[in-house]
């Protein structure tokens, strides 16, 4: 990343400002991946932008500190985790979902891409199961699976210890083989169990 034109020196007694070219830069290359992780951990696509958001926001505020020390996207997903933890703690409103989607896709019907149709399908198989994990749960999952964390790396982020990140990945991992059984040949043909 470069700053601005000019990097004032010590002897010149100015402070070294980033640019707002490098806050947009920053912004503009991992809002997409935040948003995937976000969407994970939120099972909804305007939640997901609400807590990408709300971590972006921090971190725009926190912008020069953590641009000096290079750690500005591991600050906003530690922003982004911990806003969801909050979120998780406030009452809820009930919600339910209004009914089953149809097995069948359009390109299914019109003879497309079958491939397509299966993948789909998985997605919101998958989808389903994680919301019905606790968000804590989930938070795990996602950590550990998708961004691909070690244990110490997701008990860091959330604030807890290596034991509660292994025993709260035993529960939702069992969890998910209980609530979509249909996964489970997905698992064990890719290789894992």
């Amino acid at each position: 990343m470069s700053w601005s034109a000019h990097r004032p020196t010590e002897k010149e007694g100015l402070s070294w400002i980033p640019s707002a070219d490098e806050y947009d830069s920053f912004v503009r290359a991992r809002t997409p991946a935040l948003l995937r992780s976000a969407y994970l951990l939120t099972g909804d696509q305007h939640l997901a932008e609400d807590l990408v958001q709300t971590a972006l926001a921090r971190t725009h505020r926190a912008w020069r500190r953590l641009h000096e020390t290079g750690n500005a996207e591991a600050y906003t997903r530690k922003i982004m985790y911990h806003a969801q933890v909050s979120w998780w703690r406030r009452p809820r409103v009930a919600e339910s979902m209004p009914g089953v989607l149809p097995d069948r896709t359009g390109a299914d019907r019109d003879g497309g891409d079958a491939d397509l149709s299966n993948r789909t399908a998985v997605r919101v198989t998958l989808r389903q199961a994680l919301l019905r994990l606790t968000p804590s749960r989930r938070a795990v999952l996602v950590l550990r699976f998708f961004e691909d964390r070690s244990e110490t790396e997701t008990a860091d982020v959330l604030g807890v210890s290596a034991g509660t990140i292994k025993s709260q990945t035993a529960r939702a991992l069992e969890r998910l083989r209980k609530v979509a059984a249909e996964l489970a040949d997905l698992y064990v043909a890719g290789g894992a169990r």
